[in-house]
């Protein structure tokens, strides 16, 4: 399942966005146009939907309050909503299923974020639509969705599995390579990778082997003189990478993960991810310490994991402007998010006809696309003093 369909009131940047999504969406924009902001739509239905230390005011809360999430342009009207339609494919003409979550400030008392609407639909068929009349008796009730309520969400868990599945990936490999000297607490989902030892360490023996060795032949050909990949344990029991490489000291043994490069962590981590389960992942520019010629075989890697009978499909959102990725000529321009901010806030677009047919033509998105996500200003930046 996934999601083909999103619709933003409100959210940050974005007073009103409709975007359809495909197996493998691009999100392309300027700086603060809102490509992580659009990302953070679906790590808060992950985050209401998670079953411990989740729901909506947690949700709410971890994001500095709703001031921080409405909409600057919003004006009057103070209601936040996300609005998300599921399917199997991106093609079907009605959702298998549709989930709206609206939600405001009390307005008085002790200013409580309240559900102003909540409604799932299966099938073109509404389930349920909130508020209600048991709302209307106890205002305590819109202090919770029924989408976080495991005694509520029997006939729809399906749709709480799924958002609270959603990974979001953007390491940062400082903070694992010197994760002993910084000693800070790992955040909620280690959206930065501070525990991706962790996770690798209580995978089970036999599918870590398999993993890393699939990692270790890719990283054959990406990473100059490197040989193999293994994982290991120190004395204390913090698990640890190590990799061994050919050079002109071939004694010089086993380095670990303190001692690669920021690209080669960065690399392991998207292959990791990849192989990692099955749910919707959020990569956050990927391009990021990776030589060009990686950066554009990436959309080739997520086509090869798509059409793997081994693994089920995932679905991958992408926010990047990176040129070299989006130079790769395999990339659908159904599946490509343009951003425009405004002086009314940030709208989100697909591809124009031109631009579609310049694609079917033979052009790359980085040369129809991604020049008209510059700022128009840019080129001033080298005369400023």
């Amino acid at each position: 399942m996934q999601i083909t369909q999103v619709n933003l009131k409100n959210w940050r940047n974005f007073r009103t966005l409709d975007a359809r999504l495909r197996d493998v969406t691009y999100v392309l924009g300027a700086n603060a146009s809102g490509k992580s902001n659009l990302l953070d739509a679906f790590r808060f239905l992950r985050d209401v939907s998670k079953p411990t230390g989740g729901g909506l005011q947690a949700a709410v809360k971890d994001r500095g309050g709703i001031s921080k999430l409405r909409c600057l342009h919003a004006r009057r009207d103070p209601e936040v909503c996300i609005d998300v339609s599921l399917s199997e494919s991106p093609d079907d003409t009605v959702p298998d299923w549709r989930y709206v979550l609206g939600f405001k400030p009390e307005g008085k008392g002790a200013q409580r974020i309240l559900i102003s609407r909540e409604e799932v639909w299966q099938k073109g068929k509404r389930l349920f639509s909130r508020p209600d009349s048991r709302d209307s008796n106890d205002a305590m009730l819109l202090t919770q969705t029924r989408l976080e309520q495991i005694a509520a969400n029997a006939e729809f868990r399906e749709l709480a599995e799924f958002f609270g599945a959603i990974t979001y990936l953007h390491l940062v490999p400082q903070l694992l390579k010197y994760a002993d000297q910084l000693g800070g607490r790992i955040l909620e989902n280690d959206p930065f990778g501070q525990g991706f030892l962790d996770r690798i360490s209580k995978t089970s023996e036999k599918i870590r082997s398999g993993r890393l060795k699939k990692i270790s032949e890719a990283l054959t050909l990406a990473v100059p003189q490197f040989k193999e990949l293994r994982f290991s344990k120190d004395e204390s029991g913090h698990p640890h990478l190590e990799a061994l490489y050919a050079h002109h000291r071939p004694n010089a043994g086993w380095q670990s993960e303190e001692h690669f490069s920021d690209g080669t962590l960065r690399l392991l981590g998207l292959l990791w991810s990849f192989l990692d389960g099955s749910s919707m992942l959020l990569l956050e520019e990927p391009e990021i310490s990776l030589n060009d010629a990686v950066v554009k075989e990436i959309p080739r890697i997520i086509q090869k994991m798509q059409r793997s009978k081994k693994q089920k499909k995932r679905q991958v959102i992408i926010s990047t402007h990176s040129e070299a990725l989006l130079s790769n000529p395999g990339i659908d321009g159904r599946g490509v998010i343009v951003l425009e901010p405004s002086t009314n806030g940030t709208t989100a677009r697909a591809l124009k006809a031109d631009e579609t047919t310049a694609l079917e033509a033979g052009f790359s998105v980085a040369e129809v696309v991604l020049p008209k996500t510059r700022p128009t200003s840019a080129s001033d930046l080298g005369s400023w003093e």
